[in-house]
C-alpha cells in the first residue's frame, strides 16, 4: 500500500511538471467521458429506469390488433373497458384516458388550458396520492354524479396561490362548474404528460356504449404473479365476449367488428412512455462511444511519446533493481490519475450539457424529468475512469514496463535513430481512430442525406412560416346542442373578421393542420366497388373542413372543385379526397370526380367534388395518408341526423404569421365575437412541421457532433505520428539533404507514410462501417445504409484533412539544415 502511495506521488508530480502534456490530456478525456455522461444519463432515465410508481413491473398498456382491417396497434373502446373491468381475472384494476382541452372561464381572461378525462381506477393504478383533498372514486364516474375535477400542483399554484382552502371552490370548465376535490403532489407525472392542468372523471354511461370508438388509451395493474402472456390470454378471451355484450353502432354491423380480427397486445406499460425512441438513443450511445475510443488512442498516443522520452530513465531504474511489476504500477499510476481526473472535469460538464439538453430537447422525447445525474450515472462515470485509466495505460506498460536495459541505455546516446518497431504502437492507434472516425462521419453523411431528403418531401402545404394557426372550441354553454348551422355561422363570423385584420391574405377552418397529430380515421366504402359479405373497407383519415382551407394551406387542387358555403349550410353529399385515396381506388385524380363515397351502410352516398394533392400528417419521414375531407356540417352522418365539429383550427396566411402583436389581435378580434371563446395552441405552422422533424434533427446534430469530434482526434493522432517521426529522424534529414535529397522528396516520403496509416485506417473503417450500417436502417429516411455516394464523400474528406494533416510536419522537415540537424544529434 504505502509502494502505491508512493508511486501515485510520484506520478501527480510528474503530471505537474507536464503542464501542457497534463492539460491537453485532460480535456480530451473530459470531453470524450462527458460526451459518454451525457448520453447514457439520457438512455438511463428514457430507457433503462424503471417507471417511478409502485411496482412498475405490474403496469401495463393495453392495446390490440386489428389484422382484418390492416392496424397493427389499435388502442381501447369503452365496450372493451366495462367487458375487461367486469371479467378480467388477471387484472387488478383497468382505466382508460383520453386528452382534452378545456376552456377555463370565469377567472380573469378564458383561457385554454391542457387535461385529462380519465376513468376512476386511473389515479389508483398509478399509486398516486393527493397532496390535498382526494382523487377520484368509482362514485365520481357515475353518469349522474356530480362534477368534480382533481388540479396538478402546478394549476394549484398559479391559480390558487398554494392556498389550502381550494377543496371545495368550483372552476368553469367548457361552461361546466366543477368542484375542486384533490390536488396531485408536485411530484407526479402523470405518465409522460407533464402539460396536463386538470383531471375530469369521464362519467361514461354503460347502457349508452356502443361497439367501435377506439381512441382512448388503456392501462392497468396486473394481479400480483400474473405474467404478460396469462394477461394478454385473459384479455383476447374477453374480446368476443364484449362484441357480442354491446350494439354496433347505427349503420354497421357486429359482423364487422368480428371481421377485424380483433387480438390483445398489451405490452409493459413503461413501452407507452418510452414509444420508439430507443433506436435513436443506442445509436448515440453508439456513436459516443466510439468517440471515447478515438479519445483513448490519442491519449494513449500521447502517452507512448512521453513514454519514449522515458527509456533511458526506465532502464536506469530497471539496472538498479527496479521490477516490472513496480515500473508497471508508476505507469498505471499516472494514466489512472488521468483517467479519475478526466471523467471528474467530464462529469462537470456533463452536468451542464445535461441541462441545455433537457432545456432543448427535441419534441417526443419522453421521461425529460427523470434525465440526470443519479447514482447510476455515477457509477458509469467511475466505470469509464477506470476503463480509460487501465486502457491509456497498458500501452505503454506492456511496451515500455519490461524494457531491456542495454537497449534502453544504447538508445540513450546521440548516434542512434529510432527503429521501426518503436513506432508500431503508435501507428496502429493511429489506424483504429481513422477507421472509428470514418465509421461516424458515415453516420452523420447518412443522417445528413436522411434530413435532405425529408426537407424535400412536399408536406401538402407552402411557405409554412406565413401560416398563423389557433384553435378555437365551441362548447355548447354557447351554442346549444342541435343548433348545427349557428355553430358553423359563429366559426364563419370569427373568420371574416380574422379576414379584416390588416396583413392577412386568406383564413379559414378545419379540424386539423397537417403534422399537429389529430388522427381520425374510418373504413369508407366506394359505391362502384363490389365487397365481400362483411370486408372491411380500407381506413381512411377523416379532416372536416370549410371552403377555402384546403386553398390557405397551399394543398394544390388536381382535379374538380373546392366545397362552397352552400354545400356547407346546404348539407350536400359531398366529399374531396387526397390524391393517394384517388388512386388506390380509381388509379388517377380525375377518375375520382363523380365516384360516390361512404363511411356507414345506412349514411348517404356522398359525391367526390374534389380531388387535392397529398399532405404528410405523420411526419414526412412516413407515407402520406391516404384522406378525406368532408365538410365541417353533415346530415345522416354513421347513423345520427345531424353533426357538427364544434373543435376547429383556424389558418391565417399572413407575412406577420409568428409575432406576438399579430397574435394578440387575432385574440381581440375572436373575443369581439364572443368574450368566453379561448384560443388554444397557438404557433405558425412552420413550428409545427419543425417540430415533426425534431426528432431527427437531434440525432443529426448529435451524430455531426460525434463524428466531428472523432475526425479531430483523428486527424490530430496522424499530426502527432507524422511530426513525432520528423523529430526523431532529424539527423537522417540532415545525412539525406547533406548527400543531395530534394526538399519535395523529404516531404513526400513523410506524406507518404501517414497517407498508408491513412489507408489502412479506411480500409478497417469502411469494412466496420458496412458490418453495422444496418443498425441505423430504422432511423433513416429514403437513403440506403450503404449509400455509395455518403461512403465516397466521408472518404474522401478523411483522404483530405489527413493529407494536411501529413503535409504541415513534412514541410518542416525538408527546412531543416543540413549542418543544424547533424550538430542536434
Amino acid at each position: 500500500m504505502a509502494l502505491f502511495k508512493d508511486q501515485l506521488k510520484y506520478a501527480f508530480r510528474r503530471l505537474a511538471r507536464a503542464p501542457l502534456f497534463t492539460t491537453i490530456t485532460l480535456l480530451t478525456l473530459a470531453v470524450g467521458i462527458g460526451a459518454n455522461t451525457v448520453v447514457f444519463s439520457v438512455v438511463e432515465g428514457v430507457l433503462l429506469k424503471p417507471l417511478s410508481y409502485p411496482e412498475p413491473d405490474r403496469l401495463i398498456g393495453i392495446w390490440h390488433t386489428a389484422p382484418g382491417i390492416g392496424l397493427r396497434e389499435i388502442n381501447v373502446a369503452p365496450f372493451l373497458y366495462f367487458t375487461d373491468r367486469e371479467q378480467a381475472k388477471t387484472l387488478e384494476d383497468i382505466a382508460i384516458i383520453q386528452g382534452d382541452s378545456l376552456a377555463l372561464t370565469g377567472a380573469g381572461q378564458p383561457e385554454r388550458i391542457d387535461g385529462l378525462d380519465v376513468t376512476d381506477g386511473a389515479f389508483s393504478i398509478l399509486g398516486a396520492k393527493p397532496a390535498l383533498g382526494r382523487l377520484f372514486t368509482r362514485s365520481d364516474d357515475q353518469p349522474n354524479a356530480p362534477r368534480t375535477v382533481v388540479i396538478t400542483y402546478g394549476f394549484w399554484q398559479r391559480k390558487f396561490g398554494a392556498s389550502a382552502s381550494v377543496i371545495g371552490r368550483s372552476i368553469t370548465l367548457d361552461g361546466t362548474s366543477r368542484e375542486i376535490i384533490g390536488v396531485l403532489p408536485r411530484n407526479f407525472h402523470f405518465l409522460d404528460r407533464d402539460n396536463d392542468e386538470v383531471y375530469v372523471p369521464m362519467q361514461l354511461d354503460r347502457s349508452k356504449i356502443h361497439l367501435g370508438d377506439f381512441s382512448y388509451d388503456g392501462l392497468a395493474r396486473l394481479k400480483p404473479g400474473v405474467t404478460l402472456a396469462q394477461a394478454n390470454a385473459d384479455i383476447d378471451r374477453l374480446i368476443p365476449i364484449g362484441i357480442h355484450s354491446f350494439p354496433a353502432p347505427d349503420g354497421f354491423s357486429v359482423t364487422l367488428f368480428e371481421k377485424a380480427g380483433l387480438h390483445a397486445a398489451i405490452h409493459p406499460l413503461k413501452q407507452d412512455v418510452v414509444g420508439n425512441v430507443g433506436n435513436v438513443l443506442w445509436v448515440l450511445m453508439g456513436s459516443i462511444a466510439v468517440v471515447l475510443l478515438v479519445a483513448c488512442a490519442n491519449v494513449a498516443n500521447l502517452l507512448l511519446v512521453r513514454v519514449e522520452g522515458r527509456r533511458q530513465e526506465l532502464a536506469v531504474r530497471t539496472a538498479l533493481g527496479a521490477g516490472r511489476g513496480r515500473i508497471a504500477t508508476g505507469l498505471l499510476s499516472e494514466s489512472l490519475i488521468l483517467g479519475v481526473a478526466g471523467s471528474a472535469i467530464g462529469l462537470a460538464l456533463a452536468y451542464i450539457a445535461l441541462r441545455i439538453i433537457v432545456a432543448m430537447a427535441p419534441t417526443g422525447l419522453p421521461r425529460l424529468h427523470e434525465i440526470g445525474i443519479d447514482f447510476h450515472v455515477l457509477l458509469f462515470a467511475l466505470g469509464l475512469a477506470l476503463f480509460v485509466g487501465l486502457v491509456i495505460g497498458l500501452i505503454p506498460v506492456l511496451k515500455y514496463a519490461g524494457a531491456n536495459v542495454q537497449s534502453g541505455l544504447r538508445e540513450g546516446g546521440r548516434a542512434l535513430s529510432q527503429g521501426r518497431e518503436r513506432h508500431r504502437a503508435r501507428q496502429a492507434l493511429v489506424v483504429v481512430q481513422v477507421a472509428l472516425a470514418l465509421v461516424l462521419l458515415i453516420c452523420a453523411g447518412l443522417m445528413i442525406r436522411t434530413f435532405t431528403a425529408m426537407t424535400h418531401i412536399n408536406p401538402g402545404f407552402t411557405s409554412p412560416e406565413t401560416l398563423q394557426n389557433f384553435r378555437v372550441y365551441i362548447p355548447e354553454t354557447i351554442v346549444p346542442e342541435n343548433q348545427d348551422e349557428r355553430v358553423v355561422r359563429t366559426m364563419q363570423a370569427i373568420r371574416e373578421k380574422l379576414a379584416a385584420i390588416p396583413g392577412v391574405d386568406a383564413v379559414s377552418f378545419g379540424t386539423s393542420v397537417p403534422l399537429d397529430g389529430t388522427q381520425n380515421n374510418d373504413p369508407v366504402y366506394a359505391q362502384d366497388h363490389v365487397y365481400k359479405e362483411g370486408e372491411i373497407a380500407p381506413l381512411r383519415r377523416f379532416k372536416f373542413i370549410s371552403p377555402g382551407f384546403l386553398g390557405t394551406l397551399g394543398t394544390p387542387m388536381l382535379a374538380g372543385r373546392d366545397f362552397t358555403w352552400d354545400d356547407l349550410y346546404g348539407k350536400r353529399p359531398v366529399a374531396i379526397v387526397a390524391e393517394s385515396t384517388a388512386k388506390d381506388y380509381w388509379k388517377s385524380a380525375s377518375g375520382a370526380i363523380g365516384k360516390k363515397i361512404r363511411v356507414g351502410n345506412t349514411d348517404d352516398w356522398r359525391e367526390i367534388v374534389g380531388v387535392v394533392g397529398d399532405t404528410y400528417d405523420n411526419g414526412v419521414d412516413k407515407p402520406a395518408v391516404t384522406c378525406v375531407y368532408w365538410p365541417l356540417m353533415q346530415s345522416n352522418w354513421e347513423g345520427q341526423k345531424g353533426l357538427v365539429r364544434r373543435g376547429v383550427a383556424y389558418v391565417l396566411r399572413s407575412r406577420r404569421a409568428g409575432s406576438s402583436a399579430f397574435m394578440s389581435e387575432i385574440q381581440r378580434t375572436v373575443w369581439s365575437v364572443n368574450a368566453d371563446l379561448p384560443l388554444a395552441y397557438p404557433s405558425t405552422v412552420k413550428e409545427i412541421y419543425t417540430k415533426s422533424m425534431a426528432r431527427t434533427s437531434f440525432t443529426l446534430v448529435m451524430l455531426c457532433v460525434a463524428g466531428s469530434m472523432a475526425l479531430l482526434l483523428g486527424i490530430v493522432g496522424i499530426y502527432g505520428v507524422i511530426s513525432y517521426a520528423v523529430s526523431q529522424r532529424t539527423r537522417e534529414i540532415g545525412i539525406r539533404m547533406a548527400m543531395g535529397a530534394q526538399r519535395g522528396a523529404l516531404t513526400g516520403l513523410f506524406v507518404r507514410q501517414g497517407l498508408v496509416l491513412t489507408a489502412i485506417g479506411i480500409a478497417i473503417g469502411v469494412a466496420v462501417a458496412f458490418a453495422s450500417m444496418r443498425l441505423m436502417q430504422s432511423i433513416l429516411f429514403h437513403v440506403s445504409p450503404m449509400d455509395p455516394s455518403t461512403y465516397i464523400v466521408a472518404t474522401a474528406g478523411i483522404v483530405a484533412i489527413a493529407w494536411l494533416a501529413c503535409y504541415l510536419p513534412s514541410r518542416r522537415a525538408s527546412a531543416v539544415n543540413p549542418v543544424d540537424a547533424l550538430r542536434a544529434e
